[in-house]
């Protein structure tokens, strides 16, 4: 009972962090009339890159350094093995998604990865569907949003969380509440599986940040702008109208 309180006030916590980040960029924003589209995309940028530096000086003061460690201890086959199984966990997000998007056959695969994988790949850790030909997708609730007609709204940047928007960031609490992890009985359980995809997830950036230090100038404009071709191209599963609309 107190497991399922704490829950409730988790979430009640995370939905009332949310308004009031969007709250604080409402009323920091300037510009949106603007005429240079990265302005329409960016209206709360002075708020946005304060956010930006604060997860930035996080990252490198904590987790780059555990990532690091992490990658140097842990070798790459159990890396890889510690990937498989969180992706397989996602699996069935993706597929509750790809069915409210209207896509019951890429939801019937994404099924039957999780369970092929599951029953065959020892609990996850192998990805034996991709061998069979199973091809894994990566869907959450924002991109639904997308699908179902939902506008990005503005660029947002969350505190440790990092880039977003005003639809996305929303839609991520439900993929938060929705993560299978929630399930597991023990919270020392589920906090160090959610402590340990976090850490692999990082690692799995270092090769995306070497490029971003070669190339970047403005390492916020380039992660800003990078990332909402991304987001548009997985709302319209790589193939997004030609035009460049204030959808995103």
């Amino acid at each position: 009972m107190d497991t399922d309180r704490a829950r409730s006030g988790w979430r009640l916590a995370l939905a009332a962090a949310l308004l009031a980040i969007a709250g604080c960029a409402t009323t920091t924003g300037s510009g949106a009339g603007d005429d240079d589209p990265s302005a329409r995309a960016d209206p709360f940028e002075s708020f946005n890159r304060s956010v930006f530096a604060f997860n930035d000086a996080v990252d490198q003061a904590v987790l780059k350094p555990v990532a690091k460690g992490y990658e140097a201890v842990v070798p790459r086959p159990a890396r890889d093995m510690v990937g498989n199984f969180f992706g397989n966990l996602a699996d069935l997000w993706t597929a509750a998604n790809q069915l409210l998007q209207g896509k019951p056959a890429e939801a019937f695969s994404d099924l039957s990865r999780f369970v092929v994988n599951t029953t065959f790949g020892f609990g996850g850790i192998a990805d034996v569907a991709s061998e069979m030909g199973f091809e894994k997708h990566d869907e959450d609730f924002g991109q639904t949003l997308g699908v179902w007609g939902v506008p990005s709204g503005p660029y947002l940047v969350i505190p440790l969380l990092g880039p977003s928007s005003f639809r996305d960031a929303p839609a991520r609490g439900l993929d938060m509440v929705a993560d299978p992890l929630n399930e597991i009985g023990s919270r020392g359980q589920a906090n160090n599986l959610w402590l340990t995809r976090l850490i692999d997830g990082r690692a799995r950036l270092f090769p995306a940040e070497r490029v971003l230090e070669g190339a970047a100038l403005d390492k916020y404009s380039f992660t800003r702008d990078a990332w909402l071709q991304r987001r548009r191209n997985q709302v319209h599963d790589g193939n997004p109208p030609m035009d460049y609309d204030d959808e995103d």
